[in-house]
């Protein structure tokens, strides 16, 4: 039995860091944003792309892209961490930036990591080098830029958001990692079987940086035998730290699926028995919290708007109690969902609204809904509901959709029987 860490002879960089990919050709996964034709690869091959912000959950590929574009436009760049850096460091980049502007007439790219924790002071602080050109700047966040960030910044940026990689993305990902001799384990014989990779994956959540450490984790601690480092799912189960899951990935998607239909039919035996078998297979509880809260609007709504409630509770304990403890609200929230009286009303005037915002858009607010902060001439008088004991008939919608009716309540529940207030007021 040999030591696998002197057999690695590797350095302490972290596995994830040397696979970082260096071309969009490179790239794992977000096709939307680096497919062909798509508009970074056309903006790069005209050098003109312009300030962005990439923002997704962690480990999507973020700052490898801002790596690569600052990379692709052949100009200086400089990464910051907006959680340790504050006004003194990005002006001493403003002024080398406004420098090297000066003397080349070429812009300096400012990777800013975590973007949505600077200040607003911090942030007003690059506008200017911004809009004059010293500053090409590219932030990356796990948050909604639209909320998190100040909305100057925001306007003078293009906004990519990423999603979580696929499963194929993610396994691609670790295979190549586990070939390649320059920057992976490819001067090694590692072998993995198929379902710890399809661990790997389905527990990474998306996330190519914890399937990187987790993979690395496993490789290094696994004893060579015979000259192979077997990796199984065992062994995988322990470095990702998630249970293995004791069904194939086929029957764990169909067990989700059966619990779904089982709370919209109102089965709570059926529900109660596929949730304690997720669970009991190795299922994280906070998905199943998840998907019931999902459902308890989507399948109960407006008959009984107690059974989000219930649902969200259920996550709050699971969350904060822990297993097993948690286990008893969630059996409570999952019997309470599916013995509730079932309406689908909410989520078809959800899906009605945006369908019109998708493809009938009228952005023609009624003037007297418009947020005037002056004095206008012949604006119609808005009218305040509380002044008329709580509802007056006015018009809300833009005149092209003004007919439109998205929620019909059902005929169960709460429902039964309810008259919305625009309509009991015709």
């Amino acid at each position: 039995m040999e030591n696998i860490n002197d057999e690695m002879n590797i350095n302490s960089t972290p596995l994830a860091e040397k696979m970082r990919a260096n071309s969009l050709d490179e790239f794992i996964g977000q096709k939307h944003i680096v497919g062909v034709d798509s508009l970074i690869r056309r903006a790069l091959k005209a050098n003109r792309l312009g300030s962005c912000i990439f923002y997704g959950p962690p480990g999507v590929g973020k700052t490898t892209l801002a790596y690569i574009v600052a990379k692709s436009l052949s100009l200086e760049y400089v990464k910051l961490n907006a959680v340790s850096s504050g006004v003194t460091e990005a002006k001493k980049v403003i002024e080398q930036a406004k420098s090297h502007f000066e003397l080349t007439g070429k812009s300096t790219v400012l990777i800013l990591d975590e973007c949505h924790r600077w200040s607003k002071a911090q942030s007003d602080s690059v506008l200017e080098a911004v809009e004059r050109g010293y500053i090409t700047f590219i932030g990356t966040t796990t948050e909604n830029p639209h909320v998190s960030m100040t909305p100057a910044i925001v306007s003078r940026c293009r906004l990519f958001r990423f999603q979580p990689l696929t499963l194929e993305d993610i396994k691609d990902a670790l295979l190549m990692a586990i070939k390649d001799k320059a920057r992976g384990f490819g001067r090694l014989n590692v072998k993995i079987d198929i379902d710890a990779l399809n661990h790997f994956a389905m527990f990474a959540n998306g996330d190519l940086r914890s399937a990187y450490n987790a993979l690395e984790l496993a490789v290094s601690t696994t004893p060579m035998k015979d000259g192979v480092v077997h990796i199984d799912k065992l062994v995988a189960s322990q470095c990702i730290q998630r249970p293995v899951i004791s069904v194939d990935e086929n029957t764990y998607y169909d067990m989700l699926s059966a619990f779904c239909k089982s709370l919209r039919g109102s089965d709570s035996d059926a529900a109660l028995y596929y949730a304690e078998r997720l669970i009991t297979a190795g299922c994280d509880p906070l998905l199943i919290c998840r998907r019931l809260i999902a459902h308890a609007s989507e399948d109960v709504g407006m008959a009984d708007s107690n059974a989000a409630l219930m649902a969200m509770v259920a996550m709050n304990a699971v969350k904060n109690l822990g297993m097993p403890e948690g286990n008893i609200p969630l059996a409570h929230a999952i019997t309470y969902v599916c013995e509730a009286e079932k309406s689908n009303s909410v989520i078809q005037a959800m899906n009605s609204a945006k369908h019109d915002a998708e493809y009938n858009p009228d952005d023609n607010i009624p003037e007297h809904l418009k947020n005037y902060h002056y004095e206008v001439d012949d604006v119609p008088e808005y009218k305040y509901p509380h002044d008329y004991g709580g509802y007056v008939r006015q018009q809300y919608l833009p005149d092209k959709l003004k007919d439109r009716r998205y929620y019909n309540p059902s005929h169960n529940g709460k429902e039964k029987g309810m008259i919305r207030k625009k309509d009991k007021f015709q």
